[in-house]
């Protein structure tokens, strides 16, 4: 709830991201999963990469070996996933809500498609609400992936932290570039402009070079201007903008804003110099040098929500703050942190251009808008850094298995023996044993709160 507060957005969005991180971690510490899965798409990027992005609801991924597009052996693997989730975190993905469907795709390759339901802190009535699994094995992996780190900004968060294999930034790029030419969904511009206007923007020639295999691989034109605008997804593009992203972000940037900046995208693709970086907003002040803001969304616990106003920074929107009791229209900058420990904003008011700093404790009220902006200074809001391509996919990528992460669960299909079914006499919540024993681990209830219980009873044995 603080963290939707946080954010402007519906709490059961927020509860869908908080489940999607506790399902990438059954997933990436799963053993037969985490070297043979690779973590793709808008929900990759908002978990792995980006601080103030869309919030997304789908897991997408390439799956390197096709004996795991199996219908059997995904529901097998998934109900211990879901065990294991329970266990860690208190969330229910009850096995009957567990679905996968295997069919040939347009390409005339398997695909798969899943559905996952789940009950969260949130325990709303009636049908639970479902994430969606789409794996696919006929995808192009031109680099090599990566081994991230999950952004996963609640309490609950596992000591190690949750990773994940993934698409690396210049192939997520390229691989959205391509999605765009070829079916020109809301979701595809949005992403590919947000990945561009960021300031860890990778060599152009890697991206094109990725971009050229997969329209190859996927027998497409590399895209232009002209091709995107002629396509007859064009006028739909733009009437389901709102539709198609309203409930993910905040607030929604018009789209003329990002339709406008496809064209510098496409030439900046083929080796156009983009227009020089603005300066930094002058600082005044005793500014602590060594203080950077935190690059992934949090609760700040102020009296305005923070985030709504880095959002709308990464997004080119200006701000409706009030402070001193009247309300200004601004641009925001940047963040920083004065040697005496308060955070300041430093904007500059939209109709006048004037640049000011604003103290964020003082702060009374801030909405984003849909009054965008040309940036006059660097936005700074969240660390940035550039980003460097990892090398040309080989035929074994090297990343080690979880197995010792996720050895204490014995999965369905896998036991040997009976297993017994011990209630928590405190909270309720149940757990798999592999031998009669009543004693209990320190874990969490069905909210996802410490329960005090270490005692449970035997509720049923399963052979």
């Amino acid at each position: 709830m603080d963290f939707a507060r946080e954010m402007g957005l519906d709490p059961n969005v927020i509860e869908k991201d908080y489940v999607l991180g506790w399902l990438l971690a059954g997933i990436s510490s799963h053993p037969a999963l985490s070297s043979h899965w690779v973590f793709k798409g808008g929900t990759c990027l908002k978990k792995c990469f980006f601080e103030t992005y869309r919030f997304s609801e789908d897991l997408d991924f390439t799956i390197t070996n096709p004996d795991h597009l199996d219908q059997e052996f995904l529901v097998t693997i998934f109900k211990g996933i879901a065990q294991w989730v329970y266990e860690a975190s208190g969330i229910e993905m009850p096995e009957d809500r567990i679905h996968f469907k295997v069919y040939e795709n347009v390409r005339g390759h398997i695909s798969v498609e899943g559905r996952i339901g789940y009950r969260g802190p949130l325990q709303r009535r009636g049908d639970p609400p479902r994430i969606k699994l789409d794996l696919t094995n006929d995808e192009l992996l031109v680099l090599e992936p990566l081994l991230r780190e999950v952004h996963h900004p609640y309490s609950d968060k596992p000591a190690d932290g949750i990773h994940v294999l993934c698409y690396c930034f210049e192939e997520v790029f390229a691989e959205k570039l391509r999605a765009l030419a070829e079916r020109e969904r809301p979701r595809d511009l949005y992403d590919v402009v947000h990945l561009y206007q960021h300031d860890m923007r990778p060599d152009f020639s890697i991206v094109m070079a990725t971009l050229e295999k997969k329209c190859s691989f996927k027998g497409i034109a590399v895209p232009t201007l002209k091709a995107l605008e002629d396509r007859p997804e064009r006028a739909e593009l733009e009437s389901e903008w709102k539709n198609m992203l309203a409930h993910q972000l905040p607030t929604l940037p018009p789209f003329e804003n990002f339709w406008d900046e496809v064209s510098a995208i496409l030439d900046w693709l083929h080796g156009a110099i983009p227009a020089e970086a603005p300066v930094h907003i002058p600082i005044r002040g005793e500014i602590d040098a060594a203080w950077r803001p935190p690059a992934m969304a949090q609760p700040w616990h102020f009296a305005v929500p923070l985030e709504i106003i880095r959002f709308a920074a990464s997004n080119r929107l200006c701000v409706d703050l009030e402070y001193q009791r009247t309300w200004r229209l601004i641009e925001p900058y940047s963040l920083r942190k004065t040697r005496d420990g308060n955070l300041l904003l430093f904007a500059v008011k939209h109709e006048t251009g004037e640049s000011r700093s604003y103290r964020v404790d003082r702060i009374q009220g801030a909405k984003a808008t849909s009054v965008s902006f040309v940036p006059k200074y660097l936005i700074e809001l969240t660390p940035s850094g550039a980003v460097s391509a990892p090398p040309l996919i080989r035929q074994s990528s090297g990343f080690k298995t979880s197995e010792q992460r996720f050895s204490k669960l014995a999965y369905l299909g896998q036991r040997l023996g009976p297993a017994y079914i011990i209630q928590c006499s405190y909270c309720g919540k149940r757990f798999n044993r592999k031998a009669y024993v009543t004693n209990l681990n320190p874990h969490k209830d069905k909210q996802g709160y410490p329960c005090p219980g270490r005692t449970g009873y035997l509720v049923d044995t399963k052979y």
